[in-house]
């Protein structure tokens, strides 16, 4: 460890890389003079290498629980479909579409945000993010009437247009802050948060708001749940604004001052199109396209419809579906944890994204089949094996994405990853949701579990073109060329 004083005066803690570390960040940048761009854009590392600051962790503490906040309000409604369809009068359609809505604003809005993020950074971004998710819950407060399902509605349509300046962040804070033998571990960390709130809002609200037939019971419970996820929005809007910060003084890995020298030499104006251009006419990211969409699909369909399919064989078990989806979610977590570390060690970015897919897939077939054993143990255990790879998963498509597009910005990337998984859970839903009531789980499921083979065959055919990786490489040799230590 040792001090360095930031641009505000106060002093700053930083870690070096040490020379046991197989980081090719052991070399020195360039000088200015040598190729590098004299824009005032670029922060360039101190002469004894690049360092890694103190403070990263609490950006992306900070970033976790924002994003958790936002997530938690996913499914607020739908993991209590019989009872919010009894106080509201509606239709189980209805409740389906506060879950959707998340799926639906994003995608016309991932242009725009991407845009958005290159354009003002990390910071802006988050705390526009943060004012919506507050704001959106705050008038969920005021929809506790049988006849103000709309008001809720609005504020869940405003809390879903906030993850537009939420989910393309984790890789690209990661990126910004974290040196290359951290970056897929603080992506997973990043994603955590979002994987974090998807698990509170599958247990939370059945605890919160039990299944009663007084619907004044009801409302005063949905009145408490409203208001605390109101007064957590609105602590986390007051910490972010004092202490999330854009990027460190200088950057972390010669792959990220390469990115840097990048866009600052590029006119602002045509940077973003000029990306999108790339992004989209890179193959390999096309195919990555596809299978995150399919796999992030399914895990979408699977959450919005949870209650019912499990309320089919086991009645009045509100809160054990809440608790199932809880452990689908821990279970993603700590696959989040454990494939991020394995791709920081390893840099085996196609092996373990093939691996984890082609699992996921095992997982969904044992899930489809063990739902009627009448022992709902087996369900906690089945479902905690489909997330565990299902939504471990989403880390390592983040971090390929970025493999296979740097250098352009990790934002537009992950941006697009998640538009594709909106789209695709948009339509898996509605799918899902037609074959169960229609002609049962086992039918959905299967349909589900095949579109997994489809994406699993679809990972196995991408190229793994590591780009990030051996830019990384490069800025080592060409630093041991100019007599750099």
């Amino acid at each position: 460890m040792d001090l360095k004083h930031s641009s505000s005066g106060a002093v700053e803690s930083t870690d070096s890389y040490i020379a046991t570390s197989k980081s090719t960040d052991l070399i020195t940048p360039k000088e200015k003079g040598e190729g590098a761009s004299k824009s005032s854009t670029t922060a360039h590392a101190p002469p004894e290498g690049y360092k890694v600051y103190g403070r990263r962790w609490a950006v992306l503490i900070l970033f976790v629980f924002y994003s958790a906040s936002n997530a938690m309000q996913w499914i607020q409604y739908t993991i209590i479909n019989n009872i919010i369809t009894r106080y509201y009068g509606i239709n189980d359609t209805w409740v389906d579409w506060t879950s959707m809505i998340y799926m639906i604003l994003y995608i016309p809005l991932i242009f725009p945000g991407s845009w958005f993020l290159d354009k003002v950074g990390l910071r802006i971004t988050a705390l526009v993010g943060i004012v919506g998710t507050c704001i959106g819950a705050w008038i969920k407060v005021f929809s506790v009437d049988p006849s103000l399902f709309y008001v809720g509605f609005i504020g869940q349509a405003i809390v879903a247009l906030a993850q537009v300046c939420i989910l393309s962040l984790p890789a690209r804070l990661a990126a910004v802050w974290f040196g290359p033998d951290q970056v897929s571990s603080a992506t997973s960390v990043g994603v955590f948060g979002n994987q974090l709130g998807v698990a509170i809002g599958f247990v939370l609200p059945p605890i919160l708001v039990p299944n009663s037939e007084d619907l004044e019971t009801v409302g005063n419970d949905l009145r408490l749940m409203f208001y605390m996820v109101a007064g957590l929005t609105s602590v986390l809007l007051v910490l972010m604004a004092l202490f999330f910060q854009d990027k460190p003084p200088t950057p972390p890995s010669a792959a990220q001052e390469a990115a840097q020298r990048i866009e600052g030499g590029h006119a602002e104006q045509v940077s973003f199109f000029q990306s999108l251009k790339n992004l989209m006419t890179n193959s390999n990211f096309i195919f990555l396209l596809l299978s995150y969409g399919i796999n992030v699909g399914v895990f979408y369909a699977i959450s919005t419809l949870l209650n019912p399919v499990v309320l089919k064989y086991y009645p009045g078990h509100e809160v054990d579906t809440g608790r199932i989806g809880l452990s689908i979610v821990l279970a993603g977590m700590l696959g989040s944890v454990v494939s991020g570390i394995v791709l920081d060690k390893t840099h085996k970015f196609k092996e373990t994204t093939l691996a984890v897919y082609a699992l996921s897939m095992v997982g969904m077939w044992i899930f489809t089949f063990t739902l009627d054993t009448g022992y709902i143990a087996v369900v906690y255990v089945t479902a905690s094996l489909l997330g565990f790879f299902m939504t471990g998963y989403l880390p390592v498509g983040f971090e390929f994405g970025a493999e296979l597009t740097f250098p352009e910005p990790e934002g537009t990337s992950s941006g697009l990853l998640n538009a594709s998984a909106q789209t695709f859970g948009i339509v898996f839903t509605l799918i899902y949701s037609k074959l169960f009531y229609s002609y049962g789980d086992i039918q959905a499921n299967i349909v589900m579990a095949v579109m997994l083979i489809v994406g699993t065959v679809i990972t196995a055919i991408t190229k793994s073109d590591l780009r990030r990786q051996n830019a990384q490489v490069q800025g080592g040799n060409a630093a041991l060329e100019s007599g750099n230590p």
